[in-house]
């Protein structure tokens, strides 16, 4: 099966599921245990909002960049260079954007607007992750890339490019390039390309033990039959 194909038929499943399979419950079968379920900064917090849940599950290939105030001593990269970083990636990529700004500013620093937002979504972009807020909501709805922000401003100041390519952590989730990254309205996670097929394995494992799970409770209202039902589930 062709990755692409791969990365559409995740779309199947929710990102709470994903994020059951790839570390959640690292005793059951179904689990791949890859990163510790609390300390491994695999998926993200309560800060990142989702300004399009009506787009749905969105997947893609890690594209990362760091942003921050200009620095007269550091020049040497523009929003040209992370166009061509996605041109590089295998294609669809979702952009994970570190805002490193100042704490006196980073609430107010309305990046990645609609001139931007428009270049990514032609150069391959499907869905952006930032740290921070960022603006021209209504113009980018159309688009239909998925746009997961902490917050709304209106506008910014001048800004620059750190990196490109480079490690990031944004909202509680640490990212490389090249990693998976899922995303819906419950927030995104990561994993390496490498357990796409596991992933999508045992996330279809999980669906069946869910469905099988679910429909034995709506099918009875005894009480001692519901905690028999599920038993083992969250002790």
């Amino acid at each position: 099966m062709e990755q692409n194909n791969k990365l559409e038929e995740l779309k199947q499943f929710d990102t709470p599921s994903i994020t059951n399979v790839v570390a959640t419950y690292p005793d059951k079968d179904y689990c791949l245990g890859l990163y510790h379920p609390w300390k491994g900064k695999w998926y993200t917090d309560q800060t990142l909002k989702c300004m399009y849940p009506e787009l749905g599950r969105t997947v893609g290939y890690a594209v990362t960049c760091t942003y921050g105030l200009p620095d007269p001593n550091f020049t040497n990269l523009k929003f040209a260079d992370v166009l061509r970083a996605v041109a590089k990636m295998s294609k669809p990529v979702v952009l994970i954007v570190k805002q490193n700004m100042p704490e006196e500013i980073k609430n107010i620093n309305g990046m990645l607007g609609g001139n931007m937002m428009t270049a990514l979504k032609s150069a391959g972009v499907v869905g952006v992750i930032s740290d921070g807020p960022s603006r021209d909501i209504d113009e980018i709805r159309p688009l239909k890339m998925q746009y997961m922000l902490t917050g709304i401003t209106a506008g910014h100041g001048k800004f620059a490019v750190h990196s490109v390519n480079t490690p990031v952590e944004v909202c509680g989730m640490q990212v490389a390039p090249g990693d998976i990254v899922h995303m819906d309205e419950n927030g995104a996670v990561k994993f390496p390309e490498e357990c796409l097929d596991d992933v999508i394995k045992y996330a279809e494992r999980l669906r069946e033990i869910e469905s099988k799970r679910q429909g034995m409770m709506r099918n009875t209202n005894d009480v001692e039959e519901l905690i028999k039902i599920m038993s083992g589930l969250y002790d």
